[in-house]
C-alpha cells in the first residue's frame, strides 16, 4: 500500500482573501513505483464511468472535465459550478455525503479559519448554505460512480485537507522575516508532512506543483519532515524531486503538476474555497458601498477596489493589516 498526497494552492498572487493550499490524500495498493501507472489508469477508468458519454479527456457531452487544473475549470467568474461539482464528488467519495455549510466543510478539511483575529467582512462564511449551485444528487451520484472503479483498482481517496491564510496570518509571517515565496513553501510542506503522518508505515509519494522560480527544496523538506538527510534526485527547470530515505517517502515540485489527479482535484479545493471566501467578502462590501464591483483581488484591481471602498474601509474601523495582504 502507498499513500499518494497531491498539494496545490489558489490566491498566491492577490492582495485581498486567503493564500489556500490544499491536499488530497489516496491510498493505492501498489509500489511506489508502480503507482503514477495503476493511479493514472484507475482515475482515468473513474472519471469515464462519472459519465458514461465522457471523451477521453474526462470531458462528458462537450462540458469541462470533473478534475483538472482549476484554471481549466473556473476562469473569469465562470464554470463555479462545475469547480464545485468537482470538489463536492471529491468530499462525497471521502465520507459518503456532502457538507451542508461553512462548518461542516471546516470539519471536513481542516482549521481553514484564519488563526490571527479576522475582519468583519468574512464573518458572512458563516451563513453561507452549501453547495452554492451544484446539484447535491448528481454530486452524489457521480461520486458513487467514482468510488466503484476506483474501488476494483484497490484505490481509495482519503482525504481532503487545506492551510488558509488570511491576510492578517500572512502579514504577520512577513514581518517574522519570511518572504512571500517562503510562505508558499512553508504552508505547503507543512500540510504536506501532517498528512503524510496519517500512515508513517507506508510508502508515500507527494506530488506538488512547483513554486513559482524556486528550484531547490532540500533544506525545507529536511526542515518540515524532521528526517535529514534529504537525498536530491532531481532539480531541473521543470522538475524537483527528494527521497527521504528514512521515512521511505519521495517529494516533487513539477511544473505543470496539476496534469496528475490528485494535484488537480488539490487545486480546484484550493480554488473553489478561496471563491467561497471571496463571495463573502464580496457582498459584505457590496452592501456597504453602493455601485462597488467584485473583486478577485488581484492586484490592479484590488488597487482600484480599495480606493473605491476607502471610506467605507476607514468608517468601520478596519485595520489594513486586516484587509489588505503584503506582498
Amino acid at each position: 500500500m502507498t499513500l499518494v498526497i497531491g498539494i496545490d494552492e489558489a490566491g498566491y498572487g492577490p492582495n485581498l482573501g486567503p493564500l489556500v493550499v490544499a491536499a488530497t490524500v489516496w491510498r493505492v495498493s501498489a509500489q511506489c513505483e508502480n503507482v503514477e501507472e495503476l493511479l493514472g489508469i484507475a482515475i482515468a477508468e473513474a472519471l469515464a464511468a462519472a459519465h458514461p458519454t465522457t471523451t477521453p479527456a474526462g470531458r462528458a457531452n462537450g462540458s469541462r472535465p470533473l478534475w483538472a487544473d482549476s484554471k481549466l475549470i473556473y476562469r473569469g467568474g465562470e464554470g463555479f459550478a462545475d469547480l464545485e461539482r468537482g470538489v463536492m464528488a471529491g468530499l462525497s467519495l471521502v465520507s459518503l455525503a456532502l457538507p451542508t455549510n461553512w462548518a461542516e466543510l471546516i470539519e471536513r478539511v481542516g482549521s481553514v479559519g484564519p488563526s490571527a483575529p479576522a475582519s468583519i467582512e468574512w464573518q458572512g462564511l458563516e451563513s453561507l448554505t452549501l453547495p452554492r449551485v451544484a446539484s447535491s444528487d448528481d454530486c452524489l451520484a457521480v461520486a458513487a460512480r467514482l468510488r466503484v472503479a476506483l474501488t476494483a483498482h484497490s484505490v481509495c481517496l482519503v482525504r481532503l485537507a487545506c492551510s488558509m491564510l488570511y491576510p492578517a496570518d500572512f502579514n504577520l509571517l512577513l514581518d517574522a522575516g519570511l518572504n512571500k515565496s517562503d510562505i508558499l513553501s512553508q504552508t505547503t510542506l507543512s500540510l504536506a508532512a501532517t498528512l503524510r503522518g496519517l500512515a508513517p508505515d507506508e510508502p508515500a509519494l507527494i506530488f506538488c506543483d512547483r513554486h513559482g522560480g524556486r528550484k531547490s527544496y532540500a533544506s525545507l523538506v529536511a526542515h518540515h519532515f524532521k528526517s535529514p538527510p534529504v537525498r536530491s534526485l532531481e532539480e531541473t527547470a521543470a522538475r524537483s524531486a527528494y527521497e527521504i530515505a528514512r521515512d521511505h517517502c519521495q517529494i516533487e515540485f513539477c511544473v505543470g503538476g496539476e496534469s496528475r489527479a490528485p494535484v488537480a482535484l488539490a487545486s480546484m479545493t484550493a480554488k473553489y474555497l478561496r471563491e467561497l471566501s471571496m463571495q463573502a467578502f464580496n457582498t459584505f462590501w457590496s452592501a456597504r458601498v453602493p455601485g462597488l464591483l467584485p473583486t478577485a483581488g488581484y492586484p490592479l484591481d484590488a488597487r482600484r477596489w480599495r480606493r473605491e471602498a476607502d471610506a467605507a474601509i476607514q468608517f468601520l474601523g478596519i485595520d489594513a493589516e486586516h484587509l489588505w495582504r503584503r506582498v
